[in-house]
C-alpha cells in the first residue's frame, strides 16, 4: 500500500525518466528501432493518468474528450506543416494541459506528436516530439493548478519561450544524433542553426494563437469539463 501510494505521488517523474531512458537508446542505436521505442514512449505518457484513475476509474466523456483535442492538435498541425516552424498544434496542447491537468496535457501533447507523425513522416524524432509536447502539455498543466492560466500575458510568454523549448529538445537529439565531432562550438552552432527562423516562427506563432485565441478557447473548453464532468475531480 505505502509503495502504491509513492508510485502515486512521483508518477510523472517515473514516467519522465523512463521515456528519457529510450531516448538514450535511440540516440546510441543511431535511430534504429525508433517506432518501437515511440510507442514505448506512448505508453510511458499514459501511465501517470492510469495510476491516477486506477482508484478513480477515467470516465468515458473523459476519453473522448481527449481523443478530440488529440485529433484537433493534428488537424492544426498538419496543414501548416510547410510554413518552417509553426505549430499550431502547440496552442491544443497548451489548452488541453490548462483544461485537463498535468497527466491528460501529457498524454495529449505526446500522443498528438506521434498520431500527427503518420501523416507528416515518423522517424527517430518522433519520440523526441512526443516529450517536447508532452512536457509542453504537462507545464501548463501545473500552471492550472497554480491559477497562473488565468493570466493572458502570463500565457503569452508561457507559450513563446515554449517555442524556443521546443526547438532546443529537438536539436539536443540533432547535436546528440548528428554532430560529430561533438564539441562545445558545434554543440552551440547546432542549436544557434535553427534558432532563427524554426524557433523563432514557433514562439511568434503560439503567442499570436494564445494572444488572438486563448480567451474564448478556455472558456469554452473550461465549459465543456463542467458541463460533461469531465474532470470531476479537477479543483481537488
Amino acid at each position: 500500500m505505502k509503495q502504491s501510494s509513492l508510485l502515486n505521488r512521483y508518477r510523472l517523474l517515473i514516467a519522465l525518466l523512463l521515456m528519457f531512458i529510450f531516448l538514450l537508446f535511440i540516440v546510441l542505436l543511431k535511430g534504429k528501432h525508433y517506432l518501437l521505442f515511440s510507442f514505448m514512449c506512448l505508453i510511458c505518457s499514459l501511465l501517470p493518468a492510469y495510476w491516477r484513475f486506477e482508484h478513480d476509474p477515467i470516465s468515458t466523456q473523459t476519453l473522448v474528450f481527449v481523443a478530440v483535442l488529440i485529433a484537433l492538435a493534428v488537424a492544426t498541425r498538419v496543414p501548416l506543416g510547410a510554413i518552417p516552424g509553426v505549430q499550431g498544434a502547440s496552442f491544443v496542447v497548451i489548452l488541453s494541459g490548462v483544461s485537463l491537468g498535468p497527466e491528460l496535457g501529457f498524454i495529449t501533447g505526446s500522443t498528438t506528436a506521434l498520431v500527427s507523425n503518420m501523416f507528416m513522416g515518423q522517424g527517430p524524432w518522433t519520440p523526441w516530439q512526443m516529450v517536447a509536447w508532452g512536457l509542453m502539455g504537462l507545464t501548463a498543466g501545473l500552471f492550472m493548478k497554480a491559477r497562473l492560466s488565468h493570466s493572458l500575458i502570463f500565457m503569452i510568454v508561457f507559450a513563446c519561450v515554449w517555442g524556443y523549448l521546443f526547438g532546443w529538445i529537438m536539436d539536443l537529439w540533432y547535436a546528440l544524433a548528428y554532430v560529430s565531432p561533438l564539441t562545445i562550438k558545434s554543440f552551440i552552432l547546432a542549436f544557434a542553426a535553427s534558432f532563427f527562423p524554426f524557433d523563432t516562427f514557433h514562439a511568434a506563432s503560439n503567442a499570436f494563437l494564445i494572444a488572438l485565441f486563448y480567451k474564448p478557447w478556455e472558456k469554452l473548453f473550461h465549459r465543456l469539463v463542467t458541463k460533461y464532468n469531465i474532470l470531476p475531480d479537477k479543483n481537488q
